[in-house]
């Protein structure tokens, strides 16, 4: 492979007819040949300015981090401790702050599917209320843009354009975190055997990602080698979910990927969105000759995969934090393994 994570640049997309074409043809390969590539050109200009943001939160005391402790929260939703979520049994060695979308609470009901008590209100910092109003900006923006790539991703595979706005309309389940690692207190110091986040797919459509300097991600390439994904400024990080894996019988990858914790003394920050369907949305197989060619998604022994939304992201959680399952979900039996981003 010799372009493992390609640089595709947006503009194109709205250039001329070979420009689009040109576009569109790379946007087919790298989504069916490896499930990662970095986007340019998109218009979204103040990611340092969301990563300093990241970095003034993490630097907030302890107490006033703790006063939206995640373990609160049945909506998995608000502040963790380092090790406090697991991605396949091992405590991942990141502090995070966890948002979704912002809906009136509600009460549940006797039948409700588990994935209904995920519908609720963030916790956000009464410390920091400049906070509230940038990610909520950053969520519009990043929402308005995951839709245009997914239909340009769609047109990449002659699919129509608009084939899955249903499963998105009106109520994307969108989910971004606020990410810190910090390196190990001192060199000797190998927790998790140097896992910054462990070896996941992501669960939904597409995640976009904004790192620092620092880097850290890897994607597992051919052989099930893992490739260091360059840190180039401006750029998203893109990456597709298992419910697009589903949709497209396999050709398009959830590819495995994980982060490595940074050498000591040094801190990485980032923040992944997440782009999923609405939790009551179930994938149809998208109407493409691509799709039809492919050879159907591959089992995963441990790793069920729902083509209804929110049983697949329950899935995620209940492996991926079995405190608040045992505090606020009970009844819910928690597995192992991961996933996480």
């Amino acid at each position: 492979m010799t372009d493992p994570f390609p640089v595709l640049d947006l503009r194109d997309a709205a250039g001329s007819e070979e420009a689009r074409a040109e576009f569109l043809n790379r946007l087919r390969k790298a989504v069916h040949e490896i499930g990662f590539f970095q986007l340019v050109g998109h218009g979204v200009e103040d990611a340092d300015d969301m990563l300093e943001l990241t970095r003034r939160f993490f630097a907030l005391p302890e107490a006033d981090r703790l006063a939206l402790n995640i373990l609160d929260s049945p909506l998995f939703r608000g502040y963790s401790e380092l090790g406090r979520e697991h991605t396949r049994g091992v405590p991942d060695q990141r502090r995070q702050l966890d948002i979704g979308p912002e809906q009136p609470e509600r009460q549940p009901e006797p039948g409700d599917p588990a994935y209904r008590c995920l519908i609720g209100r963030n916790q956000w910092p009464a410390a920091m209320p400049e906070l509230r109003p940038a990610i909520e900006s950053w969520i519009t923006r990043l929402t308005d843009l995951s839709h245009r790539l997914l239909r340009l991703l769609l047109e990449s595979l002659d699919a129509p354009a608009g084939f899955l706005d249903d499963v998105v309309d009106p109520d994307p389940q969108i989910h971004l975190k606020l990410l810190h690692y910090p390196g190990p207190a001192q060199a000797s110091e190998d927790v998790g055997e140097g896992q910054g986040t462990g070896i996941h797919n992501d669960l939904g459509l597409l995640t976009l990602l904004v790192q620092d300097g620092n880097g850290g991600l890897q994607v597992a390439v051919e052989d099930g080698k893992f490739a260091d994904v360059p840190v180039i400024p401006g750029a998203f990080v893109v990456n597709l979910g298992e419910l697009l894996e589903v949709a497209t019988r396999g050709y398009v990858r959830a590819t495995l990927h994980r982060v490595v914790r940074p050498a000591p003394g040094v801190n990485r920050y980032s923040i992944p969105f997440f782009y999923n369907p609405r939790l009551d949305a179930t994938m149809q197989p998208l109407p493409s000759p691509y799709v039809e060619g492919a050879g159907g998604v591959i089992d995963v022994a441990g790793n069920p995969l729902f083509a209804l939304y929110g049983d697949n992201v329950m899935k995620g959680l209940i492996r991926s934090f079995p405190d608040i399952v045992a505090r606020h979900h009970p009844s819910l039996a928690a597995g192992a393994g991961s996933r996480s981003s």
